[in-house]
């Protein structure tokens, strides 16, 4: 989910709605996974969860997540995951340890008769499970919201999408977004209330940095994909890399070594990224499909989607603007 000791680091602030137009590569991960935890932690199981005991949360978070995009003109592009990079392994081991902890914990919350412990720890123990994956696909299709397959990882490639042109935000709670270059990250779409606006220019700009610097100091501080150095974290890491210029001059000075320290500073330099995608901003929704498809074929509650799809039937039908066809 990216190092948060990053927004120490990072010039970010809120912005209304009404300043952001175009297009955002959201993290879709990333959002559905924000969607997901928020429902089963506040929504009866039995809303979302089918006749064979399939969980389907992620179909309520999508119809009641994406409103907020098409009532203020935002085109959404989904960015989903390829595979991990082998050097994430730690890090994804370490979040299946968690998660089976809370799994034992939850088990024993059960038994207890909790309701409250029972409900936090089914939001902890979430994951993006192949159904969840196909499901979700499924019904942005029918929504006709583009949809990209990124090589590996996600915020990587919606950062190259922005870079190029193609998309004015990135959308992703990964602070990591900042390290893969995306010029603007929205954070907080899944949250109330207006989002944040997470600047790489103006962080380069206030710590007088590269990129390739900024980098070098999250390295030191720790990411998903390395252990940091003990007793540096963000004013430390910004202090030493503006002292000795790059990280391997830092870790000289002081002694220290970091494993894989190198492939790590090439992931972040140079992602694993396709220029080989295409959408249409132009979106028409087929509300009628995506009903039957979440309530019908999956046995969702009709009354939990029913006022995200009128919303999104407000705004299609109140938009005049040429990306609505």
């Amino acid at each position: 989910m990216g190092n948060a000791a990053l927004r120490d680091i990072a010039v970010i602030e809120d912005i209304p709605f009404e300043e952001i137009e175009g297009v955002v590569a959201v993290d879709a991960h990333n959002w559905l996974y924000r969607y997901l935890t928020t429902t089963v932690k506040w929504t009866d199981s039995g809303k979302y969860t089918t006749a064979d005991g399939t969980e389907v949360a992620n179909l309520l978070g999508i119809v009641q997540g994406l409103p907020k995009f098409f009532e203020h003109d935002i085109t959404p592009v989904m960015v989903f995951d390829g595979g991990p990079s082998d050097l994430k392994d730690d890090e994804i081991e370490s979040r299946r340890e968690q998660r089976r902890s809370y799994e034992d914990q939850l088990e024993t919350a059960r038994e207890e008769g909790d309701a409250v412990a029972i409900a936090q720890l089914e939001s902890r123990t979430q994951r993006l499970t192949p159904t969840i994956q196909e499901t979700s696909r499924e019904l942005l299709e029918l929504l006709d919201v583009p949809v990209v397959e990124a090589p590996a990882e996600g915020e990587a490639q919606a950062a190259h999408m922005v870079k190029r042109g193609d998309a004015d935000y990135v959308g992703s709670e990964d602070y990591d977004a900042l390290l893969f270059g995306s010029p603007l990250t929205l954070r907080q779409l899944t949250s109330k209330g207006d989002p944040e606006l997470m600047d790489l220019e103006a962080t380069l700009d206030h710590h007088g940095l590269t990129l390739e610097q900024l980098i070098d100091a999250a390295i030191l501080i720790g990411t998903d994909f390395n252990e940091g150095v003990s007793g540096i974290g963000p004013k430390t890491a910004i202090s030493a890399i503006t002292e000795h210029g790059d990280l391997w001059s830092v870790l000289e000075a002081r002694g220290d070594h970091i494993e894989y320290g190198d492939r790590v500073r090439q992931l972040f330099r140079d992602p694993d990224v396709t220029d080989e995608y295409e959408f249409d901003a132009a979106i028409d929704p087929d509300l009628e499909a995506a009903r039957t498809y979440v309530t019908d074929e999956w046995g969702v509650d009709a009354g939990e989607v029913e006022r995200g799809f009128e919303r999104i039937e407000e705004s299609v039908t109140q938009t005049g603007l040429d990306r609505w066809t």
